[in-house]
C-alpha cells in the first residue's frame, strides 16, 4: 500500500472536516465530493475524532465498497453524529475537534506470533460477531499481543479467549494514520 502525499492527506482531512461541519451545523452532507485521484480509490477507512486528546467518536468501513471520497464523508459525519458511545457533536465543539484518518490495508489471516503492536490492527470474527481495533489502540492502552486479541474479542461481543478457538477468524491489517495537528502519526506497511 503506497503512502499518500502530504497534499492527498490534507485534502482527505479537509473533506472530513467539511463533512463534519455540514452534518453538525446543517444536518446535510457536502454537495460536491471529489471523484478524482485519491478520492476515487477503494480503501477501508476509519475516521476518529478527539477533543483535548479524548476520544469523541470513531466510525469506519472495513470493506472498500465505495470510492474513498464517499467513505470519508460518510464516516466523518457518522463519527460526529452516530457513534453510539457518545452524544452527537455540538456546533460549539467543532473548533476543538481534532480529526484522525486511518486508511486500512486489506485484512489478511494472521497468527498471534506474527502480530506486532503498533503495526497491526486486528479484526476478529466468529459467526455474525465481528470486532476491530486499530493499531494505535494497542499502543495507546499499552496492550500486550494477548491483551490486544482479548480486547478485540470483547469488541466483537465474544468472551476474551475466543480467539483461541478453531472456528474464529483472526485477521491483521496495517494502517496509514494521519491527523490535522500531527501530520503523519504512523507510516504504512
Amino acid at each position: 500500500m503506497p503512502s499518500l502525499s502530504e497534499a492527498d492527506r490534507r485534502d482527505l482531512l479537509r473533506l472530513a472536516r467539511q463533512a463534519i461541519v455540514e452534518a453538525v451545523s446543517h444536518a446535510a452532507l457536502p454537495q460536491h465530493i471529489p471523484v478524482h485521484g485519491v478520492f476515487a480509490e477503494h480503501r477501508g477507512i476509519f475516521v476518529t475524532l478527539h477533543i483535548l486528546r479524548r476520544l469523541r467518536g470513531c466510525i469506519g468501513v472495513i470493506e472498500a465498497d465505495a470510492p474513498l471520497g464517499d467513505s470519508v464523508v460518510r464516516c466523518a459525519a457518522s463519527a460526529a453524529l452516530q457513534d453510539p458511545r457518545f452524544p452527537p457533536v455540538r456546533v460549539e465543539e467543532l473548533n476543538a475537534l481534532q480529526i484522525e484518518i486511518s486508511l486500512l490495508s486489506q485484512p489478511v489471516p494472521i497468527r498471534k506470533e506474527r502480530i506486532e503492536i503498533g503495526r497491526h490492527g486486528l479484526l476478529i470474527s466468529r459467526g455474525s460477531n465481528r470486532g476491530l481495533l486499530l493499531p494505535q489502540v494497542a499502543v495507546e492502552h499499552r496492550l500486550t499481543v494477548e491483551q490486544f486479541m482479548q480486547e478485540t474479542c470483547r469488541k466483537a461481543q465474544l468472551s476474551p479467549d475466543t480467539w483461541k478457538q478453531a472456528d474464529v477468524q483472526v485477521l491483521g491489517f496495517t494502517c496509514e494514520v494521519f491527523s490535522e495537528d500531527a501530520g503523519a502519526m504512523a507510516g504504512s506497511a
